[in-house]
Order: C-alpha cells, then sequence, then structure tokens
C-alpha cells in the first residue's frame, strides 16, 4: 500500500517525546505527524509507536545458514528466514555482521561471495545490510575484501583478530572442536592450519592499513571489535574506527567515549544481566552513560527488550533507552534518514504492546511487513 494512517497510540517523537498523536505515512516516507491523509487506518490505541530498529551487528544468520556442524543451507533460503525473524523483533534496518575469515566452511571466503551475491539478488524488506568482520589474520582474502569494498557491497567494516584466541583455544580437544567443525576438518589439520595462519603476524599491521583506507576513501564507518586495552582501541581509531565494538574491559569503553567514539553493547548481555563471557556488563556501561549503541549480536529478539527493560528500571526514560538501538545505531553507521520518528524520515514504526513488550506491527519503509493477529485486528 502506498498510503498508511497510525492512530492513537502513543508516539515516541524525535523532537517531542512521547505523544498520544496520528501518523501519516506516504510512499516510503513519514508524510505528516499529528494528522491523518488518505489510505487505511491502523488503530494503535493502547499501544507504543517507536522508531524501527537499526542492528548494528547481527550474526544469528549463522545459525540459518549453519543449524549444525556441517549442516549448510543455501544462502537465500536462510536470508529469508532470517528476514523474516527481523521484522518479526521490530528491526527494520539490519548488519549483518559476516565474517571474512581465513577458516574455511561457515566464515570462509566462499561463504562470504555466497552471501553477497544472495543478499544483492534479494528484494528485501528490511533494509539488509554488510557489516564486513573483517579477520586480521585472513590475508589471502584482502585484495576480494577492497575490491567489495571499492564497489559499495561492503556498508561497514570492523577489525577483528580472534586468530591468537583460536591458537590457545584449539590446544583444548573440547574447545578446539567448536572451531574445526565450523570450518569442517579434523581437529588435528585445523591445529595445522591455525598454525601456519598465526606465522603471518608480522604482515598484519601492513593489511589493516591498507583495508583500513579502502574504508575511509569509500566513506564507511569504521569498528573495532573486543578491544582489550585502550592502546589497541587507540591504534583502530587512528586508522579510522570510531566504533568501538564489545571492549573486553570497562576503561576500555570510558577511553572511548571520552575520545567521542560510539560504544557497541550486546542486548543479550542487558536481557541476561552479564556477558556470556564474563567480560563487561553492558547494563552498567549503559546506565553510567558509557555504552550509547545497543546491538542484537547473536539474538535478535533482545533488542527490543534490552531498551524497554532498561526504560523499565527507571534509570533512563524511554526516549535515551530505545534511541539506544535506533537513533544511535544510525547515527553511529551515518544513516541521517531513519532512527527517529519526524516528517520527512523512512516510514519504519514499531507498534509494541507495553504490557507484553511484543511488537505487534513492523512498518519498513512505509510498508507493513510483520502482522500479528492482534496488528491485523487493528487494520482498516
Amino acid at each position: 500500500m502506498d498510503r498508511l494512517n497510525i492512530t492513537g497510540g502513543r508516539v515516541l517523537l524525535r523532537d517531542d517525546g512521547e505523544q498520544v498523536t496520528d501518523i501519516a505515512l506516504r510512499g516510503d516516507r513519514i508524510d505528516a505527524i499529528g494528522r491523518t491523509g488518505a489510505g487505511p487506518l491502523l488503530d494503535a490505541s493502547g499501544l507504543l509507536v517507536l522508531p524501527g530498529i537499526v542492528d548494528i551487528h547481527g550474526d544469528a544468520f549463522e545459525r540459518q545458514v549453519q543449524p549444525r556442524p556441517g549442516v549448510d543451507f543455501p544462502a537465500d533460503l536462510a536470508l529469508r528466514d532470517t528476514e523474516s525473524q527481523l521484522l518479526a523483533n521490530g528491526i527494520t534496518t539490519a548488519y549483518h555482521g559476516i565474517t571474512l575469515s581465513w577458516e574455511p566452511g561457515l566464515r570462509s571466503l566462499e561463504s562470504w561471495r555466497t552471501l553477497l551475491d544472495a543478499l544483492g539478488a534479494g528484494r528485501w524488506v528490511c533494509d539488509m545490510r554488510v557489516h564486513l568482520r573483517w579477520e586480521a589474520f585472513n590475508l589471502d582474502a584482502l585484495a576480494t575484501a577492497i575490491a567489495d569494498i571499492e564497489a559499495g557491497r561492503v556498508h561497514l567494516l570492523a577489525f577483528n583478530d580472534h586468530t591468537p584466541s583460536i591458537l590457545r583455544k584449539t590446544a583444548d580437544p573440547v574447545q578446539g572442536a567448536k572451531y574445526s567443525d565450523r570450518a569442517g576438518m579434523k581437529l588435528d589439520e585445523f591445529r595445522d592450519l591455525a598454525a601456519q595462519i598465526g606465522a603471518r603476524a608480522d604482515q598484519v599491521p601492513a593489511a589493516l592499513d591498507r583495508i583500513g583506507a579502502a574504508a575511509r576513501t569509500a566513506g564507511i564507518p569504521m569498528a573495532s571489535h573486543d578491544d582489550n586495552a585502550i592502546a589497541a582501541r587507540e591504534g583502530f581509531r587512528a586508522r579510522g574506527a570510531r566504533i568501538c565494538e564489545f571492549p573486553m574491559a570497562e576503561e576500555v569503553g570510558v577511553a572511548a567515549r571520552a575520545a567521542g567514539d560510539y560504544v557497541v553493547m550486546g542486548s543479550p548481555n542487558v536481557v541476561r544481566g552479564r556477558s556470556h563471557l564474563g567480560w563487561a556488563s553492558a547494563a552498567l556501561l549503559v546506565e553510567t552513560g558509557i555504552c550509547n549503541v545497543l546491538s542484537s549480536d547473536y539474538f535478535y529478539p533482545a533488542m527490543a527488550r534490552a531498551a524497554l527493560t532498561l526504560a523499565g528500571r527507571g534509570v533512563l526514560d524511554l526516549s535515551r533507552a530505545w534511541a539506544l538501538i535506533s537513533a544511535n545505531p544510525a547515527a553511529a553507521c551515518g544513516l541521517t534518514d531513519r532512527g527517529a520518528i519526524a516528517e520527512g524520515l523512512r516510514g519504519d514504526i514499531v507498534l509494541v504492546d507495553p504490557a507484553t513488550q511484543r511488537v505487534v506491527v513492523t512498518i519498513a519503509g512505509g510498508r507493513i511487513a510483520h502482522l500479528t493477529a492482534e496488528g491485523a485486528a487493528r487494520l482498516g
């Protein structure tokens, strides 16, 4: 439908906070606030009307591509199911954290190419983008990654370096099996491969400089991932990365915010009340003003729940809590046309039942993209 009107909901407006008001959508944009126009009516009385969620980092799609080690499904099928999950959870813009690693299998160069081709070929309602998680030691794929950045196929670059951790963990048969199974290799073979890759350490800094320069030229945002020290964060900031993803210690996040960087933590951390790895607490960093962006990380339903949980605690009002998953990630990614409800912005809107915290309707680019039975009953 080209037009839609949302009436009677408690709308979180960019400039005026929460108000009971109406919204008129036309095409893919918010046409008017405070009045309706031609077109169907969606009764939002009793519901929260919130900006569509912007997920800056989500890799739960990997479970659709490979639900079990060695069990792979076509990328188009996996992405269709992923899109349904995103929209059902109010996520209207999703940066898929696609890891381009030296590992065979799920995070290989072949998988990278397959996923990018499937994303490019599909017609998606959710605005699904590519967050390249560049593994620092993956020198063999450097030219491909730079070419894809230059071709506009990458929308965010993150510097990752899991190789030292993998080298440590593969010494243990149980932990090592996690990586070898994902790669589709025997553990001994995977250990040998990891050792060969680890021997390239002296070539890594120059490769990071090259891919960082390509991202700067392309004008895409950059992030560093799992920074374990302030010096590491400063090194990536010098390359142009103004997003600090999942700092491993609170002092790293503090230093990043003091330098004006965005600090990203995982919504599951907030919902569960702790990091699954025992690192910094996302809720604590949010409440102290250090973390200003929340992502889905590995579980899409956690985003809306995390924001509503923080607002329910009374430490943040709804506007500030919801900005963690809408306005702030949009700003971090340079998206000026979304993340808020205001005239002229994209028609990305989520209707939530405050009693159950359930997403009732998701509107993406002005189109109804997810509709529960309750939502359907409200449409007339």
